[in-house]
């Protein structure tokens, strides 16, 4: 349950972000022909991010192969899991940090992206020592650089969302947004 204290700061950062200006990203949406599963990517000032669907069943597969119970495999397989690849297209430093990132339901409630961090926390309360497959929460690329792993959002399997990004480049703060977005269904 929420305190007033993460209340009031979450308050804060969803005004921060409405202060930074949006980018006009570029978004090409590409179906996967035999799975039907679709990619996003968008390409905005010297940052590139892909978010590609994944089926509850290829992330129960992938977690199901290593230390997780059966109850934290399905309840990561129940989030909405995208993997994501993020680089730096730029010819000037980059950063970034998911605990900016924000997902936009249909009634318009911004929610936070979960980071790495917090997930591990949870398994490691659960005796899970598994650290890989998440994107890293924070990262600071030279040109070129690139980084992947599984971005997760709490959602409805059957809802549409926004997804708003943050970058810093060279010092300068810049959000990016997929509209329309929505998770891989739950059977393929």
């Amino acid at each position: 349950m929420p305190t007033k204290t993460n209340s009031r700061l979450l308050k804060i950062i969803c005004l921060w972000l409405l202060l930074i200006p949006v980018q006009a990203a570029e978004v090409t949406i590409n179906k996967n022909e035999a799975s039907g599963l679709l990619t996003w990517t968008a390409k905005d000032d010297g940052f590139s991010i892909e978010l590609i669907q994944l089926n509850p069943d290829f992330v129960r597969a992938v977690y199901g192969k290593r230390d997780f119970t059966a109850e934290e495999v399905e309840r990561i397989a129940g989030y909405c899991v995208f993997g994501s690849i993020i680089q730096n297209t730029s010819q000037q430093q980059l950063s970034y940090r998911v605990a900016d990132w924000r997902y936009v339901d249909k009634s318009g409630n911004s929610h936070p992206v979960k980071t790495k961090a917090q997930w591990l926390a949870e398994w490691r309360k659960a005796g899970i020592s598994f650290a890989w497959t998440l994107l890293p929460e924070s990262g600071d690329f030279g040109i070129g650089d690139w980084q992947q792993g599984f971005t997760t959002i709490q959602m409805d399997r059957n809802e549409k969302f926004d997804f708003i990004y943050t970058w810093t480049l060279d010092g300068e703060k810049h959000q990016g947004k997929i509209e329309n977005m929505s998770c891989a269904p739950a059977a393929l």
